[in-house]
This record gives structure tokens, sequence and C-alpha cells, in this order.
């Protein structure tokens, strides 16, 4: 049974085990690093198409009789047929079958073998197209209508069986033939284009009335605006302006509706312009922009305005287009009165009138569209109604009365208790600046305070003060600012900068020390380092490392510590610049004092390292920048430095990987740099040591067991 299964009678005596070619084991890459001659695709690919022998052809055979021609005939049908029985279903196999009987000659077999192979597949329009082909070639013109006719009718749908029949009856002459395929293919009712071309074969033939009928029935199965436009051109070719106009006429009672309707429109207006009847074109012009919305009329309106500047005056076409779009616009703010957009767009359109009456009604309607909820987010938009009204009366109507009450209504309006804006407050302010109501704007801006105070609203206001100088008023504010906002960095810092200004450097000092004593500060480390820059402009340095040294006892942030040593650094060369001792003796100061200065500054890195190693061990990459930053000051120090010292307590840079952790468990690792400094790698050394010594001990123990 096992012989019987490994054995095959193509193979003789030989079992299936005996004829495999066995192929050598893949051997697995040894070596991965990159070779030092690199090899490119291309060179691989040009060496193999070099390589490549030649191709084997079989030699090529001389039939000198009848019998050799039959052989060779009967061995290449086998061929045929033993490949189409292996692969039925593919077309070329078919194809190449006929073709090659049909160059024996032998047509009656060609024919046999292309309907075989529409029994297989006769859905594929390739076989019926090569199959009359191959009949028309050979001037079989019956057997080619004969399958023209049946591939019509099986697969109706697909155009170019009927194109090519057609255009092989057309060729032979047969008009009325073509006409007759022609019209049992209208009966599926194609696509436009295959009405088209009937409509071109009856013109070449000068069928005017034929073409007439054929576009009747065109435009009833394809009711387009692109078919009745072409049916009026092809009336007003053949000079029948009458049926032109007739043509657009009925287009536009059956599609004035539809979405393509401004070509319509404008085929039908521009057809008036070529026959010399401007009235009627402007007439279409002016239905068209009353029935299409806004939206799809811009090619019309640009279309107006050129035949206006043509064959009528300016006022007439901005009277058309203003009333156009004034219609529209009130359309579209009676739909939705809170669409602010549509009102900005209808006053836009009223200001370029420049009717001043018509602008303020169409203004105040669309103020009078309140919000229904009191949210700014319902507001942001109806607000601007309200600033674009304001400006309009003072800079357009000039009457600055009006404007006045248009800002107080507008600030009467809005629900201050809930939220406010401070840009109306703002330019209501500066209104009254500009007409010189000094009063005026400090009322504005006093009750803005009141009602809805704001940062904009105290700059704006400080910063008016300042430019008139009143001091006075601007303590006032700043002291109201920081009532209302005691936690706002910026004010505390412009309050004492005001103070420093005038000189007052007691009171700056004491406003620094009320901000760094309030319980929560928006911005704490801009406050600090302004009162400390504060100090240091002061020349104040003891208060200045006092300052440093409160601060480190809120927050031992790396950045502090950076600071704090610069600042030792530094602080005692300003002091030396700025005294007032002879040359010699400022030299041996200046010396002293860079010594001092260097001591103070290693002992606040050192008390830096300290704390990181001890209270924030964790914290290993701050650590390894704060000793980096220290040996670039030891460096910068020049003879007075001491890098080495620096560089021993330096770490190393290690590369290590951890598991990446997620909701779902572990998802691979990553690879981190940690650092292993000096006194962690004795310490490691020391428990290698110790384990190797008990181990020792245990080996020692078990041996004298053993004795």
């Amino acid at each position: 049974m096992v012989a019987a299964k490994e054995s095959d009678p193509s193979l003789g005596y030989l079992t299936r085990k005996d004829t495999e070619v066995k192929l050598p084991r893949a051997t697995r890459v040894k070596n991965k690093t990159p070779a030092p001659i690199q090899i490119t695709a291309e060179q691989i690919l040009r060496e193999a198409r070099e390589r490549q022998e030649a191709e084997i052809r079989p030699p090529k055979q001389k039939i000198t009789d009848v019998t050799e021609l039959n052989d060779y005939r009967l061995r290449k049908r086998k061929e045929f047929e033993d490949l189409i029985r292996r692969v039925r279903w593919n077309t070329s196999v078919w194809i190449k079958y006929a073709q090659w009987e049909e160059s024996q000659k032998d047509f009656s077999r060609a024919r046999s073998i292309w309907e075989r192979a529409l029994e297989v597949d006769y859905r594929n329009h390739t076989l019926w197209l090569k199959y009359a082909e191959v009949e028309m070639k050979n001037k079989f013109i019956n057997h080619a209508r004969n399958v023209w006719d049946r591939a019509v009718t099986l697969l109706p749908r697909v155009d170019q069986l009927w194109y090519k029949y057609i255009h092989m009856e057309e060729i032979l002459g047969n008009v009325a033939g073509a006409r007759q395929v022609f019209e049992r293919w209208m009966n599926w009712l194609p696509d436009q284009q295959g009405w088209l071309s009937y409509i071109k074969f009856e013109l070449r033939y000068n069928e005017i009335e034929r073409a007439r009928a054929i576009f009747e029935r065109f435009v009833l199965c394809h009711p387009k605006v692109g078919a009745w436009i072409r049916y009026a051109k092809f009336e007003m070719k053949s000079g029948e302006v009458g049926r032109a106009r007739n043509c657009y006429e009925r287009a536009v009672e059956k599609l004035a509706d539809d979405e393509e309707a401004e070509q319509l429109f404008v085929a039908f207006a521009e057809f008036e312009e070529r026959c010399k009847e401007a009235e009627r074109a402007r007439c279409i012009y002016k239905f068209a922009l009353d029935h299409i919305p806004k939206g799809r009329a811009e090619d019309l309106y640009r279309k107006f305005v050129a035949f206006e500047k043509q064959y009528g005056d300016k006022e007439g076409i901005e009277d058309a287009i203003v009333g156009k779009r004034r219609f529209q616009y009130e359309d579209e703010v009676k739909k939705n009165p809170l669409n602010y957009d549509s009102w900005f767009d209808y006053i836009r359109l009223e200001e370029s009138v420049g009717n001043k009456d018509r602008v303020r009604e169409v203004y105040e309607r669309a103020i009078a569209n309140v919000p229904p909820a009191a949210e700014k987010r319902y507001w942001q938009r109806y607000i601007y109604l309200w600033i674009n009204y304001a400006l309009y009366e003072e800079l357009d109507a000039q009457d600055m009365e009006r404007n006045r009450e248009v800002y107080r209504e507008c600030l009467k309006l809005i629900p201050h208790e809930k939220f406010s804006f401070a840009k109306i407050w703002l330019l209501a302010a500066q209104f009254e600046i500009r007409q010189l109501n000094l009063k005026g704007a400090r009322q504005v801006l006093g009750n803005a305070i009141g009602k809805a105070p704001k940062d904009k609203i105290f700059k704006k206001y400080i910063e008016i003060e300042l430019g008139l100088g009143n001091m006075d008023r601007c303590r006032k504010l700043y002291e109201k600012y920081l009532e209302w906002a005691p936690e706002n960095c910026y004010a505390w810092s412009k309050y004492a900068e005001l103070e420093r200004s005038l000189s007052e450097t007691e009171r700056a000092r004491a406003i620094f020390e009320l901000a760094i004593a309030q319980p929560a500060l928006d911005m704490p480390e801009v406050l600090w380092k302004a009162y400390i820059d504060f100090e240091i402009s002061e020349g104040e340095f003891q208060k200045t490392r006092e300052l440093y040294e409160r601060l480190l006892d809120r927050t031992k942030h790396l950045k502090v510590w950076f600071s704090y040593a610069h600042f030792e650094s530094s602080a005692m060369e300003k002091d030396v610049a700025d005294s007032d001792l002879p040359e010699e003796e400022g030299q041996e100061s200046l010396h002293d004092q860079q010594q001092l200065c260097v001591q103070h500054s290693r002992r606040v890195f050192e008390r830096a390292v300290n704390y990181f190693r001890t209270s924030a061990p964790e914290l290993k990459e701050e650590r390894a920048m704060l000793l980096e930053e220290w040996l670039e000051l030891e460096k910068r120090f020049g003879e007075l430095g001491d890098p080495d010292s620096v560089r021993a307590k330096l770490p190393k840079k290690l590369k290590r990987r951890r598991q990446i952790e997620t909701e779902d468990g572990p998802a691979g690792y990553e690879e981190y740099i940690d650092y292993m400094f000096p006194e962690e790698t004795q310490t490691t050394n020391l428990k290698i040591l110790e384990a190797a010594y008990k181990w020792k001990k245990q080996k020692v123990s078990s041996d004298l067991d053993e004795d």
C-alpha cells in the first residue's frame, strides 16, 4: 500500500521521494555587521541580467507537404484543446485558438471556437468584438451582422457594441440599416452621448427634420439644462431663431427651479443678446435673479453686470443687484433672526448704498434680537453688532450724541452680574477721550471697575492715568486691582515697578513683601525674580542673599540653585567695581573678593548637591545637570577654579531598559538614561566583595564538613 501511494505511473519504477529535489538547508547569518563594500540593488539586478542564460527557443519547423501540415495542425489543436480543458474560463486562450484557426483559413472551425467561447462567457463584450472583427476582416458581412445583432440583443447596455455595429453599417453605405440600429438603441434610453451620436449621424446626411425629431425625444428622455441648451443651439445654427427661443422658453417653464437653472438663464440671455434683444435679455436676468438662490447665482451676477455695462447704466445695475440682495437678506433674517452673520451682510450692503436712515433701521432691527440665554458664548457675536453700530455713528454718520447713546444702551443691556465685555467699556472710554471728555472717560472706567472688573480695564485705566501723570490715582487703582485679584503677580510687579520709578524704594520693597506673603499666586516665580532683580539693582546683596534663602525654604527647584550660585559668583565683583579704593589696594581687594565669591558659589552648589543626594535621590538627572553647571562655572573662574574636584563627582551615563506598564499589562520595553554617581559605584563594589567573602566562607565550611 505504501509503495502504491509513493509510486507514480508517469515516473516508471522511481518513487516520488527519489525524484524530489533536495535543496540545501538555509544557513543562519552569523555576522550581521555591514560589509565594508556595500552593493546596491541596481548592481544586483544588472549582474543577474548579465549572467542570465539565453532563452531556449524551439527550432523553426519547415512544412513541406500536406501530411506534415496536417500533423502540425493536429498537434496545435490538441495543445489548444488541452489548454482549454485546464483553463476554460481564460478568455485569452479562446481568442488565441480562434485566431490561429483563422490564420489557417479554416473559418468554420474558427467560428465554432468563437461560439464555444461565447457559451462559456457571453457577458464578456470583448469576445463579441473580436468575433465580429474577424468576420468583418474576412468580408463575411452577413455573419458579422448576425454577430452584432446577437451581441446588442444580449448586451444592450454596452455602448461600444452599438457604436461598432452602426459604424459597420455606415461604412457599407447602408444608411437605412444604421438608422434602424440607432432606433433599436434609442428604445433602451441610453445616455446623452448616444442620443447626440444619433443626431450627428442624421446631420451628416442633412436630415434636419429627423434630427429635430430626435432632439424632441432627447429632451424628454434627459430633461436636463444641458440637453435643452444643445437643442436651442441646434435650432440657432439652423437659422430658426423662433424655434430656438421657443426651446429656451419651454426649458425655463420646466427647469426654472433646477440646480443648473443658472446656466440655462445665462445661455437664454446671451442668445437674446446675439439677437440684439437687449430688453428681453435684461428681463431674463432680472427674472433669474428673483428665482435663483444667492449661493448659486455668482456667475449670473457677473454676467448681468457685464451686460449692464455694455447695454445699460450704472444706476440700473446697482439698483437691481442691491434690490435682489436686500430681498435675499430679508428672507434670511426672517427665517432665522438670531443668525447674526446674515445681519452683518445685510448691514454691509446698506452701508455700501449709503442711506443713513436705512442703515440705522437695519442696525436697530439687528440689535433687537437679543440672545435668548444669558451665557457669554451666545453674546460674543451679537455684541459686535453694537460695536459696529457705534463705530458707524462716529465715523460715517458723525453723530457723537447718538454714538454715546449707543454705548450707554449697550452697557445697560449686558448682564454684568453674570458676564461682561471689557472691549465695550474700553471703546466707550476711548470715545470719551477722543471727545476730550476726560471726566466722562473716568466715569465709564470707574463704573466698569465697580460692575465688572477685568484685567484689561485696570491696565488701560492705569495706563491713561500714568500718561496724565496722576500717580495718586495710579496707586489707588493698583490697590483696587490687588483687592480684586490678590494672586495676580503681574499687578504686584507693576505696582512695585511704579514705586521704584518714583524712587520710593521702601514702598516698593514693602509691596514685594506683601506680594510674596500672599497664600496663593498665579506665577510666583515671576514675582520672586522681580523682587530679587529689584534688590540686586539697589545693590542690597545681603538682602538678596536672604531672599534666596527664603525662596529655598519654599522650593528647592534646580533653577533656584542655579540662580543663587550665579548671583554669588557675580555679587562681589559688582561690589568691588563700585568701591572707591586706590588702584593697588583695589586689585588686592578684588582678588580677595573674587576668592570669597568663588567660595560662596561653591557653598551653594555643595548645599544643592547634598540636598539632591540625601533628600531627593530619585532626581538623578537634576543632580547631574547641577554638577555640569557647577563644572562650567569652575571653568569660568579661571585660576581660582577647581574643575577636577567637580569632575570627580560627575556621574556615568548608562543606557538601561525598563518595562512599559499600561492598563492592559506590560507593553514592551523602553530605553532610558540612568546616572551612576561615584558613591553608588563604591557601594556596589563593596557589596560584590561582601558577597564573594560569604561565598568563600561557605565553600571552606563545606570542604571541612566533607573531610
